[in-house]
């Protein structure tokens, strides 16, 4: 969402809000990434959970110092359901079948999705392409990146008229289409394209 070629397709009002919930995305991402140890992986998302909660409940009382803590209480402030994102990370960071792995990837991108104004169901397929991602194991990363590979277009009126999410999705079935490969001259045309016409 905060590649350029996608968030100029949100309305102006919406961009900074949309930063930041890409923001929060991009780090619980990277602490999965990063996570060598389960345990304490989860006491980092324990941390980012309580930080979701206090932008619902008391804003005032984050945490300064932390930028993107800063952007969530000027984005977010008094808004729930970003407590659920770092659920289906938790998930993620847990899972041990194949069948875990796949609910919790399709968790986190529905979520993603449904908080950036679709529903749970566009981000489906992203949320598999964004598993695949931070899996180690090569065999596991396959797993998603074939569900994602063959999962059908989700209706468009599950993204709610919302573009940019629009073009994620189908961004995500090229990049799935081609088993994980990227070629950035024809994913760029694939983003001018819908960013234009809207297909």
């Amino acid at each position: 969402m905060r590649d350029p070629r996608v968030l100029v397709s949100v309305p102006h009002a919406r961009r900074a809000a949309m930063s930041a919930l890409w923001g929060l995305a991009a780090r619980l991402t990277k602490l999965l990434l990063d996570a060598r140890e389960p345990l304490i992986g989860q006491i980092k998302l324990a941390w980012w959970r309580d930080m979701a909660a206090l932008v619902a409940s008391d804003p005032a009382a984050l945490p300064k110092g932390e930028p993107l803590l800063a952007e969530l209480q000027a984005t977010w402030a008094g808004q729930g359901g970003l407590d659920a994102l770092v659920d289906a990370a938790e998930a993620m960071l847990l899972a041990e079948t194949d069948e875990e792995r796949r609910a919790a990837s399709e968790s986190f991108g529905g979520e993603l999705f449904k908080l950036s104004g679709g529903e749970e169901a566009g981000g489906t397929r992203w949320g598999l392409l964004w598993g695949a991602g931070v899996e180690e194991s090569e065999r596991e990363a396959r797993d998603l990146l074939g569900h994602a590979k063959i999962l059908p277009a989700p209706p468009r009126r599950v993204f709610a008229g919302n573009r940019s999410l629009l073009m994620l999705d189908r961004w995500a079935a090229k990049i799935a289409s081609h088993d994980g490969e990227r070629n950035l001259r024809r994913e760029g045309l694939l983003l001018l394209r819908i960013g234009l016409f809207g297909r």
